[in-house]
């Protein structure tokens, strides 16, 4: 574990004469393997012990066939168009509208919490992923858990672009 050297007494010299002889040190050695072995132990029980976060991840329920149709009232539809640069939304049959990816939250807390409203995303194949993002995670603060995710056929961005 440790040891401490203990001094040799000096030949030749008398002890007590002289003001400015030099101090004998005592060497002392440390092993410094059992300080290892606890670090070490400590190390493996943090790693251990510690809760790593669970990655977070959106549940998609897919229909069970391809095929299958379903229809929908267009009164309960809520239009999104994502292009690169701004998005366009429509609720039923009412004419599309301007906005921001940044401020889709506004137009989402007009219809907070109602399970009717089915909202159909359409996204640019040039806009960028992080937007589909914000929109999905601004339907899940809306508490709107009905939506569909498709990309946007050029028409439909001829269409919305001449606005």
């Amino acid at each position: 574990m440790g040891a401490v050297d203990t001094p040799q007494p000096r030949a030749g010299k008398k002890k007590g004469h002289g003001f400015g002889r030099p101090k004998r040190r005592v060497g002392i050695r440390i092993d410094m393997t059992p300080m290892v072995d606890v670090a070490f132990l400590l190390l493996i029980f943090f790693m251990v012990t510690t809760v790593f976060r669970t990655p977070q991840a959106l549940e998609i329920n897919l229909p069970p066939d391809k095929e299958a149709k379903v229809n929908v009232a267009q009164s309960k539809v809520l239009s999104i168009r994502v292009l690169p640069d701004r998005a366009y939304w429509k609720h039923g049959s009412d004419p599309w509208a301007r906005t921001d990816v940044g401020t889709i939250a506004k137009v989402l807390k007009i219809w907070s919490g109602d399970k009717d409203v089915i909202v159909l995303i359409q996204i640019d194949r040039e806009a960028k992923f992080n937007n589909m993002v914000k929109i999905i995670d601004e339907l899940d603060l809306a508490k709107m858990t009905r939506f569909s995710l498709n990309t946007l056929s050029p028409e439909q961005k001829k269409e919305v672009e001449a606005l």
